[in-house]
């Protein structure tokens, strides 16, 4: 029986150690120093993360991979609480692509580099130029938008949602990354127009080499409107065929979780799987695990360290997400076949210790389990995509070079 890959992406679960880290800022701050998964544990140790837990931080499964070697690989740092003697397949991993973003990281991981230098709108006022707002009003039929600067999705929508179910116009915002967002209130806006809104202005926007233009509506009254699992991201293509396309390409089927399907422009993927929260998502890795076809690829993203914990600097909540990912692994990890195997790893950093709200700039964990013992030492991105594809015997078109 043809084995199969699962790759997994823990979203900003760094560890440290980027060695081009100083190029990169929070706030005025280099991110020389940023550790996510380092300061983490050592807030837990020192009782800095209580909120809803308590004590060490406590990743066993992770940790049996060799998670504490990989992070004192990348970064020379320990883990506190945490050491176990790796059994798996374990490294570190460090980017080339200039963005410390979603789509840079996990085109990366897929084998492809990004090529270019992604636009970013750094005013945080004012954030983007007036021809771009007056394309984006006519598209939506508004005489204008709101917004129009760098802002948390949950503190502008409710700064501004009370203002545009007055006015009826769009409320458009952009943060560190590469990104073009717009907030719509689902009934009174309408879903369908607002995905119809991005859709029509992100070519526009992808000329620019904005990476993603996204979707973001919500539901609700003034004082308590909450956003809805109807999120949509419509990203630039990657320039090259990925991981994805040479997996599909060879005639197997691949499985997208999560954010996946949006990342890659829904290009290459057999089935997409999507959910409301990383709950679900991990409903449905656990399921693949069952399900998933021989010679079959699963690729998933679990978001919510990143968007809920790393950009709101929230240490106890990202310690939390940990631990439950890690729980959650004593149901998957039995559901692989002789043959299989299951890469952890992830995009990049967000230390909730840091400066500002951005993404920090980092190694990854790259953890394996399914092939034994095997330290695979400091890796690239790319050679992420180039093992998962050598493992499932088919070929790779990117720079990556397999470690298996």
């Amino acid at each position: 029986m043809s084995p199969r890959a699962f790759l997994i992406v823990m979203d900003s679960v760094g560890i440290g150690g980027a060695p081009d880290a100083a190029a990169f800022f929070n706030e005025g701050r280099p991110d020389t120093g940023a550790n996510t998964l380092a300061h983490i544990a050592q807030a837990c140790a020192e009782g800095r993360a209580n909120a809803g837990r308590s004590g060490p931080l406590k990743l066993p499964h992770l940790d049996q991979l060799g998670l504490s070697a990989a992070v004192e690989l990348a970064s020379g740092e320990k883990l506190p609480g945490l050491g176990a003697k790796p059994q798996g397949l374990w490294g570190a991993a460090s980017e080339v692509s200039k963005g410390k973003d979603t789509p840079s990281g996990h085109w990366e991981l897929a084998g492809v580099p990004v090529p270019w230098d992604w636009h970013y709108f750094k005013e945080i006022e004012n954030s983007f130029p007036p021809d771009l707002v007056d394309f984006v009003a006519k598209a939506a039929g508004t005489e204008g938008i709101l917004g129009n600067c760098h802002a948390p999705g949950t503190a502008i929508m409710e700064r501004l949602g009370e203002e545009h179910l007055r006015t009826g116009w769009p409320i458009c915002y952009t943060s560190a990354d590469s990104v073009f967002q717009i907030a719509a209130h689902e009934e009174s806006f309408g879903l369908e127009r607002l995905l119809d809104l991005c859709q029509a202005i992100a070519p526009r926007l992808h000329e620019m080499k904005v990476g993603r233009v996204i979707a973001r509506p919500f539901v609700g009254v003034p004082g308590a409107f909450t956003r809805t699992p109807n999120r949509r991201d419509f990203a630039i293509e990657p320039p090259a065929p990925t991981l994805l396309d040479w997996v599909q390409g060879a005639g197997r089927t691949t499985h997208a979780i999560g954010k996946i399907g949006d990342i890659f422009s829904h290009r290459g993927i057999t089935h997409l799987h999507k959910g409301k929260n990383d709950a679900d998502l991990m409903d449905h890795l656990i399921r693949l695990g069952d399900e998933a076809e021989p010679g079959s690829l699963t690729f998933a993203n679990f978001v919510e360290f990143d968007s809920l914990y790393g950009h709101r600097r929230d240490v106890a909540g990202y310690a939390r997400a940990l631990e439950w990912f890690d729980g959650a692994l004593a149901r998957f990890l039995p559901k692989l076949r002789p043959g299989d195997l299951a890469l952890f790893t992830a995009d990049h950093g967000n230390d909730p210790t840091w400066s500002g709200t951005d993404h920090t700039r980092e190694r990854v964990p790259v953890l394996g389990c399914g092939i034994g013992l095997r330290a695979v030492g400091q890796v690239g991105y790319a050679d992420i995509g180039a093992s998962v594809a050598a493992h499932l015997g088919v070929p790779a078109c990117g720079p990556g070079k397999s470690f298996l």
